[in-house]
């Protein structure tokens, strides 16, 4: 069946200790094996629904055995035995799939990929495949998120705010194309394990900005800048010597860390300067800041810091500073410079310009964003109006700023960023 859900993530019963810890356990075992299942199957009989489906039914089962049985020793291996059981007896039902059974029913040692890699891990297999360039960036993390994180598409498509069956087809047509363009299931070779890298990051730093965007629900946000961490974190295990996937993991997390505080109670954006501070997670950005040092740690051969490294180094200024008076501004200018030396993108030299506001007036920020007016690379992106108003309503010119604030209104749609801007405009505004 096309397009089955991903097994349900059971909930704790309450009809007894044993059973309610069996759930539990089941409900831990899809977190962390989902992916592994799914990856290890999708290598095995090269069916990518089939292996979601035999998933599913591993997870239903468990849900009924391991209350009866005990949780086994080894779940990931039990689910994956269970998985692999059940696409056995489905090829054995199918005569399409008569070809594939004499593989997948090797007990012994798993076969070879049929692109070979240097790797031994199918899930670093699943996270390139799922990236691979050929498939459209949507489809990328949609695709992602089903077969990695195990989300259902129901689950995705409120991630995205699109209808679920717009989604369901976006993912269909992904399978489709890697099907049809025989996409090898695989780490990509030296020459693009690099470039590849870069686009797998890009895809996981997409999936956690849209948890961490400021429309919709905090519980669906964080469920989904959650799974991006996990997969983060995944990568970053998967590829050690990969300094900017240990980047990406620390930039996540110390955003993540004030992630609770950036709207108030009524859904009004809330500034860096403005968040309280002791609502902060102090365990995810002790973390964050771990894993920023240690993958800035000098090492013969290491390429210099990339943009993750130098984005991470930058939200560790904002996270490790007790109160927003100490944030080190000059520091984070300079990291900006480095940035845009790395990323030449107009909106990193919107950042920097309110770095520079910050660390040497706004008048020179203001310099800088009226240098972005008028080169027009940002022509209609509410936050150059906002930034400008912000610099001149710091710099006591009220009458301008109230302009800016329109001019910014106007083009957000955010809610949570019309309500800030809208209260600057009446701080600003000529009272009549």
């Amino acid at each position: 069946m096309t397009g089955a859900p991903p097994a349900p993530r059971p909930a704790c019963t309450t009809t007894g200790t044993r059973e309610g810890g069996a759930a539990d356990a089941v409900a831990r075992a899809f977190r962390a094996e989902w992916g592994q299942v799914v990856a290890t199957l999708i290598r095995v009989t090269g069916d990518w629904d089939l292996a979601e489906e035999c998933a599913q039914d591993a997870f239903a089962a468990a849900l009924e055995r391991w209350p009866r049985d005990g949780v086994p020793s080894r779940p990931g291996a039990w689910l994956t035995t269970t998985a692999r059981n059940r696409a056995v007896d489905r090829l054995r039902r199918d005569a399409a799939g008569a070809r594939r059974l004499a593989q997948a029913a090797r007990p012994a040692e798993p076969p070879e990929p049929a692109e070979p890699d240097s790797f031994g891990d199918d899930r670093l297999r699943l996270i390139f495949t799922c990236c691979h360039p050929a498939l459209r960036l949507d489809a990328r993390v949609a695709l992602t998120l089903r077969a990695l994180a195990g989300l259902t598409t129901a689950e995705i498509a409120r991630a995205f705010l699109v209808e679920e069956a717009a989604m369901s087809k976006r993912i269909t047509r992904a399978k489709r194309k890697i099907r049809d363009a025989r996409v090898p299931y695989r780490v990509p070779p030296p020459g693009l394990l690099a470039e590849r890298t870069t686009a797998v990051l890009g895809v996981l730093y997409l999936m956690f900005n849209q948890g961490y965007g400021a429309t919709g629900g905090e519980p669906r946000r964080g469920a989904l800048r959650g799974e991006a961490i996990r997969l983060a974190r995944l990568l970053a295990s998967l590829l050690p010597g990969e300094p900017e996937a240990r980047g990406l993991l620390a930039l996540m997390l110390l955003h993540d860390a004030r992630a609770g505080t950036r709207t108030d109670a009524g859904g009004t954006l809330v500034t860096l300067e403005h968040q309280d501070r002791s609502r902060w997670d102090a365990a995810e950005i002790a973390e964050g800041v771990a894993v920023l040092e240690d993958a800035l740690r000098p090492a013969s051969g290491r390429p210099a810091p990339g943009p993750y490294l130098v984005q991470a180094a930058i939200a560790a200024c904002h996270a490790t500073a007790p109160d927003a008076a100490a944030t080190d501004w000059p520091q984070i200018a300079l990291l900006y410079d480095e940035l845009a030396a790395l990323v030449p993108s107009p909106v990193v030299r919107l950042n920097r310009a309110v770095a520079v506001g910050m660390a040497d007036g706004p008048a020179a920020g203001l310099d800088l964003v009226e240098d972005l007016e008028r080169s027009g690379a940002l022509e209609g992106y509410h936050l150059l109006p906002a930034t400008r108003a912000d610099l001149l309503r710091r710099m006591g010119r009220d009458a301008e700023a109230a302009d800016a604030y329109r001019r910014a209104l106007d083009l957000a749609s955010d809610t949570a960023e019309r309500r800030y801007l809208a209260r600057r405009l009446a701080e600003t505004a000529p009272r009549t």
